[in-house]
């Protein structure tokens, strides 16, 4: 009985052309796919990590711009004002000293500040991607006495 099936396995392998080689393109489509995959994960997890570095540095900066106010403004007055021109550039400098590349903007209301970084690749250089670019923004606003919850 055993040599039976064994014949009839072999005459159906002779008549199908043998099976040699037809795991190989599936293995290299399933090997690719999991790289592929592992690569979004691993890169992504780290681009995303980066993203949150450059968010902490662009509201660190931003803070140090609402913290410019306008002198003059606020001792005549007592509204607190921001100076547009030093605001963008104590921002600016919180930047240059932590070194990381941005640009800076301010209204008399407003500190903003935007931080670019790249993330290197892992896994996704073997697919040519060698960096992931992430960009983060972050407003801080001068704000006087007490306004309620949260601030």
């Amino acid at each position: 009985m055993k040599h039976r099936i064994r014949h009839v396995g072999n005459r159906l392998r002779q008549r199908m052309g043998g099976d040699a080689g037809q795991v190989t393109p599936f293995a290299v489509v399933m090997v690719t796919a999991l790289l592929l995959v592992a690569g979004l994960v691993l890169d992504a997890g780290m681009a995303l990590s980066t993203k949150v570095q450059a968010l902490d540095t662009a509201q660190a900066a931003a803070r140090v711009g609402a913290q410019q106010l306008n002198l003059h403004v606020y001792r005549t007055t007592g509204v607190a004002e921001l100076d547009p021109a030093r605001a963008e550039q104590a921002a600016r400098t919180w930047l240059a000293s932590a070194g990381v590349q941005g640009t800076a903007s301010a209204t008399t209301a407003v500190a903003t500040v935007t931080v670019r970084r790249a993330s290197r690749t892992q896994l996704l250089q073997l697919l040519g991607i060698h960096e992931l670019g992430v960009t983060a923004t972050a407003s801080a606003r001068a704000i006087q006495g007490i306004t309620g919850p949260g601030t």
